[in-house]
């Protein structure tokens, strides 16, 4: 285990270019996200962390961190987790469809493999419970010995995070009908408990024994009597609530942010861990200059203050799915790729999104988006090798057979210029394939041209580079950045799960200001930087 006090340390600090400045525009993240809570026998709150592959415990009165199970490790995107009475930890893993078993002496095994969308879990009596948050998921209860579970219940609409309450009932929300249930664990009908919520996806049980709930698309925290339905705003925080935790008759709740809030009373609450960015992956600037980040399922505008305003998340209306991919496409517009495999233009304002490509046959993994100069959008399409360019419906190969590709760009000629990931090098399309811009570099991502100069996210190398695409000359701008996987790690894939999201994976994008600041998605420590060139 590891002491941190932020979710990514570096040996070596941003290495800088003569003459250039850096400013984080936002502070580094201290988890990746906050997904399921439980209450460790140490009194520690465990969280489960889907992006990040990531299990930390979180002291909540001074706030320090301790990495249980870190990224890369053999615990993939754990969503909930759950303690047996010998302290052995249970953690579902939401997009392999297993549930894993880390002992109290750091070893994990798989208990079982086939549980598609696996995510509520909990304990009682030495029984282990679990569901699948996935249309048509299943309730059930696992056997601790890795043989056949029993199916309590199928068909469910995305059951979410549960408990057993006083009564012996296992209560459980249910995202697609908007209610709480409960059943009996040895059998019976299930019964509505209370419904018309603000979506809830958590269920946990005080000491007077009323059910308390988040409620992701509201943001509230609401309190519900069990026997009549009749429930209380305890608080109400922000969308994207995800789970809850007492500590002793102290409650816990966190958010799809990375934030953990201490509930306080009287609608009072107390922020134990700041929100913060799960990734970020691509970066746009509008006409006016100001900066829009992608961060899957938030997407955010760089407020006059400099703090991050919220513009659409997972549950807004009109969410054009988990965005990887933008670029700006007129005033309070942006064309993005999602990770459904769809090429869209939304509008967050109104709520509203038009599927310009991909919604009856999904890309194989879209990343960087641009619009040539024509008024086409192009996208890179890592899963099949291509480029792709979409008007009016009609959808063409511009290149295909490459090896990852992820960054798009236009030179100021029009040439549209792709990063290839997996052959280290940037190529620029033409009628008759690809040319070589640049080689040499490890892992290519974000693409930027102004004037006559590309500027290369290399997440590889950890480097910024400028290329003069006339003499081919280079320069690396910064070194050391905080920008893919952390040294040594290679992280397990992430293969998402519809409707939410399909395969993850990192993008260190990059964006100009108008006034030639340097925007980098710090993706490895969850921040936005800033690079200025002085003078």
């Amino acid at each position: 285990m590891s002491q941190q006090g932020t979710r990514y340390t570096s040996a070596a600090s941003i290495g800088l270019a003569a003459g250039w400045s850096l400013e984080r525009l936002s502070p580094p993240s201290r988890l990746f996200g906050a997904n399921g809570l439980r209450t460790g026998p140490d009194g520690r709150i465990y969280v489960a962390q889907v992006a990040g592959s990531q299990i930390s415990a979180l002291d909540v009165d001074t706030g320090e961190l301790e990495t249980v199970s870190a990224q890369g490790g053999d615990i993939v995107a754990p969503d909930d987790v759950a303690f047996d009475a010998d302290g052995d930890l249970y953690a579902t893993e939401y997009y392999d469809g297993r549930v894993s078993v880390r002992g109290a002496d750091g070893r994990t095994r798989v208990l079982r493999d086939d549980l598609p969308g696996a995510n509520g879990i909990t304990f009682h009596q030495g029984r282990l419970f679990i569901d699948e948050c996935r249309i048509g998921g299943r309730l059930l209860e696992l056997d601790l010995n890795g043989g056949a579970p029993k199916v309590l219940l199928e068909n469910l609409p995305m059951p979410n995070a549960m408990e057993v309450g006083p009564d012996g009932k296992l209560y459980y929300p249910v995202l697609g009908s908007n209610d709480i249930w409960r059943i009996d664990p040895d059998g019976g009908e299930p019964e509505r408990v209370v419904g018309d919520l603000g979506v809830p996806d958590a269920v946990k049980f005080d000491s007077e024994g009323y059910i308390v709930s988040t409620q992701v698309g509201t943001g509230e925290v609401l309190r519900i009597d069990p026997r009549s339905g009749e429930r209380t705003v305890l608080a109400t925080i922000a969308p994207g609530l995800d789970n809850l935790t007492f500590v002793g008759n102290r409650l816990f709740v966190s958010g799809f942010t990375g934030q953990i809030t201490e509930i306080l009373g009287g609608g009072e609450t107390r922020a134990v861990l700041p929100g913060g960015l799960t990734w970020p992956l691509d970066l746009t600037v509008g006409g006016d200059g100001t900066l829009y980040i992608s961060d899957g399922t938030h997407f955010y505008v760089l407020a006059p203050d400099g703090g991050l305003e919220m513009l659409g998340m997972l549950f807004s209306p009109g969410w054009p799915g988990y965005i990887r991919g933008v670029t700006a496409a007129g005033e309070g517009e942006f064309v993005v790729t999602t990770s459904n495999g769809q090429i869209a233009r939304w509008r967050p304002a109104s709520g509203e999104h038009d599927v310009l490509a991909g919604e009856t046959e999904p890309f194989d993994q879209l990343y960087g988006v641009a619009v040539a100069p024509g008024g086409e959008v192009v996208a890179a399409e890592l899963g099949t090798g291509r480029v792709v360019s979409v008007r009016g419906g009609d959808v063409a190969t511009l290149a295909s057979g490459l090896d990852r590709p992820m960054g798009v760009a236009f030179g100021t000629d029009g040439t549209c210029l792709v990063s290839e990931s997996g052959a280290g090098r940037v190529v620029a399309v033409t009628g008759s394939g690809v040319d070589t811009v640049v080689d040499g570099l490890e892992t290519p991502q974000g693409l930027l041209v102004r004037g006559g100069r590309l500027l290369v996210v290399d997440a590889g190398a950890k480097t910024l580079v400028e290329v003069d695409l006339g003499s081919k000359a280079r320069t690396t701008i910064a070194r050391d950045l905080p920008v893919g996987a952390p040294l040594g790690v290679e992280p397990k894939p992430l293969k998402g799960l519809q409707p939410f999201s399909g395969p993850q994976g990192l993008f260190a994008g990059i964006a100009a200001g108008p006034d030639g600041t340097l925007y980098v998605s710090a993706d490895a420590e969850g921040s936005v930087l800033a690079l200025r060139k002085e003078g």
